[in-house]
């Protein structure tokens, strides 16, 4: 569907750095990264809104990187919706179309369509400024895909809503992805909202790509300790891995051997999510090859969840939710011990 060959875009400031992708044909794929990692860049750069400096776009087999903005069949929304403030949300929704020099009666049909499908029927009278975040979003929405384009691209779309809204535009945008089965390219930088909607993922920082993979691919098995970071693994070391006569293969960090699934030797970093180990007042009885005692350091409390790290050494940090938290009346200074299986473990360069 898309193809990205090379990719590099300098704006002075900022440069984009020999990108290479490639999208399938009605895929929902997410650039993630964090703020000025370049993903705004990669995403207009596609679009036809940037001078390309090396590198090649192809769309369906036919290259477009230096094809005009309005003639690469691609639409475009915004985080902050880009409405034209004069017009009414039914002459907001038919712009494109009549850019287009559609007939009367195409955007008439058109119009029916898209106000049916996202819910909007009852709005197109108004004026964007009279309506809530969450509604001029889904006018956005409807502006872009009226025109029935063959890619939809998103920037940001959910970071300046508040957290209801959000979760019913991104309920809304899954919604339009399997209805339309139309393939999307997502711009964000919350790592939640990736894995809620995307089939891959395309993770960027400081203008490079540093890992393309399933959201399963990214949150388990990050290439880099930029993605394990990024992906709020939060236990990232540097250690040394050596396989033992038995077959076991240890990574000692701190004077702790613990033992990982993995026929690795030498220096590695390897990271361990906080959700994937079990904090107990006393030793558990399980198939976990690691069990170890330590001393609560700190407590973070999310809400629902809590972070509560504990000193073996080193520190792991672990994710505990409510409930437990209060039933075992855990604390700074307590003593616990913590499971996990070797297979939790990932080793990385």
């Amino acid at each position: 569907m898309i193809e990205v060959s090379n990719l590099s875009v300098d704006l002075g400031e900022f440069v984009l750095r020999n990108v290479t992708l490639s999208i399938q044909e009605g895929e929902y794929f997410i650039i993630l990264g964090p703020t000025g990692a370049g993903k705004t860049v990669l995403l207009e750069s596609i679009a036809g809104l940037y001078p390309i400096k090396s590198g090649g776009i192809w769309l369906r087999g036919k290259e477009v990187t230096r094809v005009e903005p309005e003639k690469r069949k691609m639409s475009i929304v915004y985080q902050d919706h880009v409405l034209f403030p004069h017009l009414s949300v039914r002459d907001n929704i038919l712009f494109g179309l009549r850019m287009n020099k559609a007939g009367a009666e195409e955007q008439k049909e058109r119009l029916t369509w898209v106000a049916e499908l996202l819910g909007i029927d009852s709005l197109l009278h108004r004026r964007p400024d009279t309506l809530s975040g969450g509604e001029k979003q889904k006018v956005a929405l409807a502006r872009a895909i009226v025109t029935r384009p063959e890619l939809l691209l998103v920037d940001e779309p959910l970071s300046a809503l508040d957290p209801e809204t959000r979760e019913s535009v991104q309920q809304e945008l899954r919604q339009l992805h399997r209805v339309l089965g139309i393939t999307i390219l997502h711009v964000t930088h919350d790592f939640e909202e990736a894995i809620s909607l995307g089939h891959r993922i395309a993770v960027i920082g400081e203008g490079r790509l540093m890992q393309v993979g399933t959201p399963e691919e990214i949150f388990r098995h990050p290439n880099s300790e930029f993605v394990a970071r990024f992906s709020m693994t939060r236990n990232i070391f540097l250690g040394k891995a050596e396989r033992k006569a038995g077959g076991d293969t240890v990574f000692k960090v701190d004077g702790t051997d613990f033992i990982i699934a993995a026929e690795e030797d030498g220096m590695h970093h390897a990271s361990i999510r906080p959700e994937d180990i079990l904090i107990s007042s006393e030793p558990l009885r399980s198939s976990a090859r690691n069990c170890f005692p330590g001393t609560i350091t700190e407590i973070l409390d999310k809400g629902s969840t809590l972070h509560v790290r504990v000193k073996i050494p080193p520190e792991l940090s672990c994710l505990v939710t409510r409930h437990s938290f209060e039933e075992m009346g855990l604390e700074v200074g307590k003593k616990v011990y913590v499971t996990f299986k070797a297979s939790s473990f990932h080793l990385f360069d």
